[in-house]
């Protein structure tokens, strides 16, 4: 992917940030977003498909019930995105209605995309609504997730959604130019970088903390291009407030910066593998399985198994990590924690002498790992 393939680009998951839609916390700025929905029509009558991951909900509660503080509780969260997201919604619906086009709302948690069969409803609805010229318009079901079903941040979440709907394009418009080399606000020196491979691991270095409106920064936004990577989309980092930014962008010009993906997309089933963020324990893996599932991609034996972590069901997501307690895969476990305990080691014609039956050879099976 270059900039000037940028212009190829069909179908879009634009991001906007808390901060941008917010106008740093005054409430809901309504110019820019007739700026923004200006350019999504233009995008949309140019036969682009475009999907919006909207912030703000918290910030325009927050700004509707008087409060300067982000709530550090989870009900006070909820209640202030319960609010917000009447404002949200209103205002994104009477800026499309100026340009002839429906909106639809779309919340989600992180249960509706971990489970596969409502992960597929979503996939299929989404696509509809595009189908349809509908502007979907996401955000996380923050009024009703928990601590275990929350997302967390909306670039994660505008990721899941990009591999959900196999988007060519990834756009986080943020309050920021772009990806530094180094922290901006204490590196006078610092350079943006203009692109770079997503999966490059130096990045991480240069990512910065998130503002006090959002739950993201700049850490957020490099796992999230990683994720989107996995189904070939490339991500742009870019400022917001520019100008026609997403016409430019489309037009190939240089904004932001332009993370690329390096690989070929993956199955749906292993993209939804790789989006599963909450694992029920983790696996410790000898450097020769580690090696074997690396550059063999072989399904994981029980053998290979130093340690087993946490308290996991058969069937459940279970992290993968080498001694060092590095993660480099994720997959869906045939054993549960105290089967695995028992079987860790060993070699696989020895399970059913062990617990007395044998399920499967495999501990993860290939089909049902993905490699992070």
């Amino acid at each position: 992917m270059t900039r000037e393939s940028l212009r190829l680009t069909r179908r879009w998951v634009v991001k906007i940030g808390s901060a941008l839609i917010t106008a740093d916390g005054k409430g809901l700025d309504r110019d820019s977003l007739r700026h923004w929905v200006d350019q999504i029509a233009d995008l949309i009558a140019a036969g682009n498909e475009v999907v919006v991951v909207s912030s703000g909900a918290v910030a325009e509660g927050m700004k509707r019930m008087g409060w300067t503080r982000r709530p550090s509780s989870l009900n006070g969260l909820q209640a202030a995105a319960a609010i917000g997201q009447m404002g949200l919604v209103q205002a994104w619906e009477s800026c499309f209605q100026r340009r002839g086009l429906h909106t639809a709302q779309v919340l989600l948690t992180h249960d509706d995309l971990s489970n596969r069969k409502r992960y597929l409803n979503a996939r299929s609805t989404l696509r509809a609504l595009v189908g349809l010229g509908v502007v979907p318009v996401v955000n996380e079901n923050d009024a009703v997730a928990n601590e275990e079903l929350r997302l967390g941040d909306n670039d994660t979440l505008a990721a899941l959604v990009a591999n959900l709907i196999e988007a060519d394009l990834l756009v986080l418009l943020t309050d920021q130019q772009g990806l530094y080399d180094a922290d901006p606000r204490s590196n006078p020196d610092a350079s943006l970088v203009a692109q770079a491979q997503a999966g490059d691991r130096s990045l991480d270095l240069m990512a910065g903390g998130g503002g006090q409106l959002g739950q993201g920064g700049m850490q957020t936004k490099v796992r999230a291009a990683r994720l989107a990577a996995r189904s070939g989309a490339a991500t742009v980092i870019a400022y917001g407030r520019s100008e026609g930014v997403l016409q430019r962008l489309k037009q190939g010009e240089e904004l932001g910066t332009l993370l690329t993906s390096s690989q070929q997309p993956e199955a749906a089933r292993k993209r939804w593998l790789a989006g599963q963020l909450q694992a029920k324990g983790r696996l410790v893996l000898d450097a020769g399985a580690v090696r074997v599932l690396r550059e063999s991609g072989r399904s994981l034996l029980a053998v290979g198994v130093r340690d087993v972590l946490g308290n996991f069901l058969r069937g459940e997501m279970v992290v993968c990590v080498d001694e060092d307690g590095r993660e480099f895969a994720r997959g869906l476990v045939n054993y549960s924690a105290s089967e695995a305990r028992q079987i860790k080691g060993r070699p696989s014609g020895e399970i059913e002498q062990i617990l007395g039956y044998v399920g499967e050879e495999e501990l993860v099976h290939r089909d049902n790992l993905v490699l992070m």
